[in-house]
């Protein structure tokens, strides 16, 4: 079995103070491949530094809306610079956030387009954050990403029916540990409509730890393998096809060797 961890923030705390502990634990559980997500300067940097040091590993690099206050003309200019590293493969995570509202919205949905336009100039796809957002966010990535070619709402915790919008639109939808919650019900509608080939596995850890081992509070890529058995049986699909199939569909997104 083969998986692809494609949204991961190896830069983070405890994480990032074994990596090499982590990327062993992971393969043997068979997450071989891994995506790590910068949030703002110092962690796009980071994302690159670790994707040069490991095979199989490649960074994105955006800033989340939290951050979307400091963002300036200097901070940009950098991302588009780190966007052209051979082992950058996404733009991202950068989208909306009206949940904590920790930077201004409209100070939100200048970064989100400012973003947009370089994944659009650069030809990349993007990482979609998007918390009590979605209106908006579907608002903006219709107006400035027109050109896009890939798009992909990460830590999908919407409904089905945004998931048929997000499926509209041609996008790929990709869950983490979240599907498996108890109260997650609407989520699993909707990850019972995404098809294979629009479908991709994420921890998004340090955060939400799948179940059974919810109650680790510092998730990690090993602990992937439960949400890809509990969605392989959501779909009734045998576990080794199903991630062979969300794998096919990382790879092709992201144009992984």
């Amino acid at each position: 079995m083969e998986l692809i961890d494609t949204h991961c923030h190896l830069s983070f705390g405890q994480l990032a103070g074994d990596v090499e502990g982590v990327v062993a634990s992971s393969k043997a559980a068979g997450v071989t491949g891994w995506v790590t997500v910068g949030t703002d300067p110092e962690h796009n940097r980071r994302a690159v530094a670790l994707a040069e040091r490991f095979d199989n590993m490649y960074a994105a690099v955006g800033v989340h809306p939290h951050d979307a206050k400091d963002v300036t003309a200097d901070t940009l200019a950098e991302l588009e610079e780190l966007a052209r590293h051979e082992k950058v493969v996404a733009i991202g995570e950068t989208g909306l956030d009206f949940h904590y509202d920790h930077s201004p919205r409209n100070e939100q949905r200048r970064a989100f387009a400012a973003q947009l336009r370089i994944a659009g100039k650069l030809n990349l796809p993007v990482i979609i954050h998007s918390r009590e957002a979605f209106e908006d966010t579907v608002d903006l990535l219709e107006e400035y990403g027109g050109g896009l070619r890939k798009v992909v709402f990460h830590c999908f915790g919407g409904t089905a029916r945004q998931a048929e919008v997000v499926l509209g639109m041609g996008y790929h939808i990709s869950f983490t540990g979240v599907v498996t919650f108890r109260n997650a019900d609407e989520v699993r509608r909707a990850a019972a409509l995404v098809p294979l080939d629009r479908l991709m596995l994420e921890t998004d850890c340090p955060y939400m730890s799948p179940e059974p081992m919810r109650k680790q509070k510092i998730n990690e890529p090993a602990l992937m393998v439960h949400t890809a058995k509990f969605l392989a049986e959501l779909k009734q699909m045998d576990l080794t096809d199903f991630a062979n199939a969300v794998t096919a569909a990382s790879k092709s997104f992201f144009d992984l060797p």
